[in-house]
């Protein structure tokens, strides 16, 4: 059903670290590795971490291991630790070089505070879990914020922590697994539950 990438295609990295959001980001990986893209994780380190639900799971690579040019898409997972202290903050200074070298970043929850701190969404639309909590950061793009589910600018994506569904579709619009009535399809069945939208998607399976 899924579009496949190219065969060189790069990998896609999911970040972990201690207390990272389990619900946020499962739609956007099992999609992305069933649409035939690698998604591995990384950490602050090689050492395990634990998400907020418990689970512990060990890095693929730390961050100092991650280049742009070895990746098709950087996702950062929020946590609780983006609002706790500076200790993600090189997160969001990996993600500022990933934009500069032209690579996507998406961003949810906790993680668009931390690129707030950071400065990279003063210059782009951008929507996280409120327009106050981004405003609490004392960040300068309160006038790019949009009241909507999810936001792609330039490379960008970013959503808020109760739009995974949302956050997905934008990763798997701009990675092109899904595009046009079958990204609206893939939508509709996830997050409405539309039964018409599972015709479509069955239809294009049925099709390759």
């Amino acid at each position: 059903m899924p579009g496949s990438p190219a065969p060189e295609a790069a990998p896609v990295h999911l970040t972990v670290y201690d207390t990272f959001a389990d619900w946020e980001t499962g739609h956007t990986t099992a999609f992305l590795a069933r649409g035939g893209y690698r998604v591995r994780t990384v950490g602050p380190t090689r050492a395990p971490v634990t998400s907020i639900g418990g689970l512990r799971v060990t890095p693929d690579l730390a961050l100092d291991e991650l280049a742009p040019e070895d990746a098709s898409l950087l996702i950062l997972v929020g946590a609780d630790r983006w609002d706790t202290g500076d200790d993600l903050a090189p997160f969001a200074e990996k993600a500022r070089a990933f934009l500069d070298a032209g690579v996507p970043v998406a961003a949810i929850c906790g993680a668009t505070a931390g690129l707030a701190r950071a400065g990279l969404l003063d210059e782009r639309a951008h929507t996280s879990a409120a327009a106050p909590y981004l405003a609490a950061t004392g960040y300068r793009g309160a006038a790019r914020y949009v009241e909507t589910d999810a936001v792609t600018d330039r490379g960008l994506v970013t959503a808020g922590p109760t739009e995974p569904v949302a956050f997905a579709r934008e990763v798997l619009g701009l990675l092109g697994v899904f595009e046009g009535e079958l990204l609206d399809a893939w939508y509709r069945l996830f997050h409405d539950s539309d039964p018409a939208a599972y015709e479509v998607l069955a239809a294009a399976d049925g099709d390759e």
